[in-house]
């Protein structure tokens, strides 16, 4: 699939009526064109933290930005000067593209995704996550947003089976996206298999596991292995662990969410003793 490279746009006249100076006789107005949610090859961020962040990054090559009056104003405010030049709309030119549910905060993107790394690049002292299967977008975005509170070099996952870097995703995720690359590989027991000769420790997440993650203590290089919410880790990915553990709940719920799970797994294994 081939990625359209459009260059930035050029200088925009004002229109007739703007006021010199102001917000709408810097940037160009009008309705968003194309149909409903479409953008091409590329991705679609919107809300603040995703479009904030992926223009506050210069690894991320930019389209299209649609913007309120309000947002261009607030962004411009956190950024300073603006690597596109936003298209003025009103909120409902947005929601028209995607819907009325989504808690755009007036902002819309469209941009390249990001190119992640190949396995082989990862640093040897790593810090990994790998999603066996999980294809919740609200999920994986809860995930990458945890991933990089807490430093994770890199997340694999597999181009089967797993949701795109793009919309309820990137929305989730916060802006985490920019600061934590999506390794894309396409068997991830294989990739555990490289990872082991690596000298990477495996840790995979289940519920029934005889081992306390409490009890497993930081490691580095590690890859900590998530699995789908019900479904759990598929037993080739158990097999391609070095540990299986399972957090210590002591109440009368025994299983969270997946996201939860991650952020708890990640904390207790920062921990120094």
């Amino acid at each position: 699939m081939t990625t359209r490279r459009d260059g930035p746009p050029g200088p925009r006249t004002p229109g007739p009526g703007t006021k010199p100076g102001g917000v709408r006789d810097r940037f160009r107005r009008g309705p968003p064109s194309g149909p409903r949610g479409s953008a091409g090859d590329h991705v679609v961020l919107y809300g603040w933290h995703p479009v904030a962040q992926a223009l506050a990054n210069e690894g991320r090559r930019l389209h299209r930005l649609l913007a309120t009056e309000n947002a261009v104003a607030r962004l411009t405010e956190e950024l300073g000067s603006l690597r596109i030049d936003p298209e003025l709309v009103r909120p409902s030119a947005i929601n028209a593209l995607l819907g009325p549910d989504a808690v755009h905060q007036g902002l819309y993107l469209e941009a390249d995704p990001l190119d992640g790394p190949d396995l082989d690049d990862l640093p040897d002292d790593a810090l990994l996550l790998a999603l066996d299967q999980i294809t919740d977008p609200h999920n994986v975005g809860a995930i990458v947003r945890t991933a990089a509170a807490f430093g994770v070099a890199a997340i694999v996952t597999t181009a089967r089976h797993s949701p795109n870097a793009t919309g309820v995703l990137a929305k989730s995720a916060s802006g985490g996206l920019e600061h934590v690359p999506l390794v894309v590989v396409r068997n991830l027991s294989d990739a555990l298999v490289d990872l082991g000769k690596r000298g990477f420790t495996r840790i995979g997440l289940d519920s029934e596991a005889d081992v306390s993650l409490d009890t497993v203590g930081p490691k580095r290089p590690a890859v900590i292995v998530l699995g789908a919410e019900g479904k759990g880790l598929r037993q080739r990915t158990r097999d391609n662990c070095d540990i299986l553990a399972r957090i210590p709940f002591h109440g009368e719920i025994r299983s969270i969410n997946v996201s939860n799970a991650a952020a708890i797994t990640l904390y207790a294994l920062s921990l120094r003793g």
